[in-house]
């Protein structure tokens, strides 16, 4: 529930507006759409923004706040960066002096490239909130049929009933596309899906037992847990495979 309006210092209201939680993710969802109350408050929890409290207890944001807020789901959206590294560059940020909100800090990639390969963005929205049909699929990554009918026969894509595709698989698929332009076929993919599957046994043993919990902040912790292990073992997985290189390159 959004948390009712109060009133603000007279001192406050002068230099800067202050709103409330409620107003804010207003503000937010216009570009961030599956941002949610409880999200706010984790970000809270997690120490990346500090809203004012009134004598009654209700959080007042300022749009300073707010740019730190566009700043932290930016990152996380388009970067996939962690909380750790998000809180990092927030400090520099407040270290330098600079008003949040009048001069943002520059994104720090993941990777040398400032990209994960293979990931285009598809939506703005979750991947999970994407829908496309199976031509719209084949169009947009570039496979063709025959490769989609491949890639499900050997589990690396999966459809959601009754026959929809997420953007989840519309990475896959340009991922393998991508691929398939160095000659790589789909059965030589068959390995990728067997390492998820076991990554997803491993980190499903550490957000489970928050996900279980009814309380809001614990299944949004177990998010939030979830996409900062994604982000890692992409960062442990490129950095093996180019330590594993080295010797073909000659390096």
């Amino acid at each position: 529930m959004n948390e009712p309006a109060a009133s603000t210092p007279p001192g406050a209201a002068r230099s800067q507006p202050l709103m409330s939680i409620g107003e804010v993710l207003g503000q937010l969802r216009v570009d961030f759409p599956d941002t949610t109350i409880s999200k706010l408050r984790f970000l809270e929890a997690e120490g990346l923004v500090e809203p004012q409290r009134t004598a009654a207890g209700y959080r007042k944001y300022s749009w300073d706040d707010v740019a730190r807020l566009r700043f932290v789901l930016t990152a996380q959206r388009d970067k996939y960066l962690p909380l750790r590294v998000i809180r990092e560059q927030l400090a520099e940020w407040d270290s330098s002096g600079e008003q949040p909100g009048r001069s943002r800090p520059a994104l720090v990639a993941v990777g040398p490239d400032g990209a994960v390969p293979g990931r285009e963005p598809v939506e703005p929205a979750e991947s999970s909130q994407v829908r496309l049909g199976r031509a719209e699929l084949v169009a947009r990554s570039g496979i063709d049929e025959s490769t989609l009918v491949e890639l499900e026969r050997l589990g690396v894509l999966v459809s959601d009933p009754p026959g929809w595709y997420d953007g989840d698989a519309l990475i896959i698929a340009s991922a393998v596309a991508g691929l398939a332009a160095y000659g790589l076929e789909p059965r030589h993919l068959r390995g990728y899906r067997t390492a998820a599957d076991r990554e997803v046994g491993l980190f499903a043993q550490l957000v489970a037992p928050l996900a279980r919990q009814s309380d809001p902040a614990a299944r949004a912790r177990a998010a939030e847990t979830a996409r900062e292990l994604v982000a890692l073992s992409e960062q442990l997985h490129a950095a093996l495979v180019r330590v594993g290189l080295r010797s073909t390159l000659g390096r």
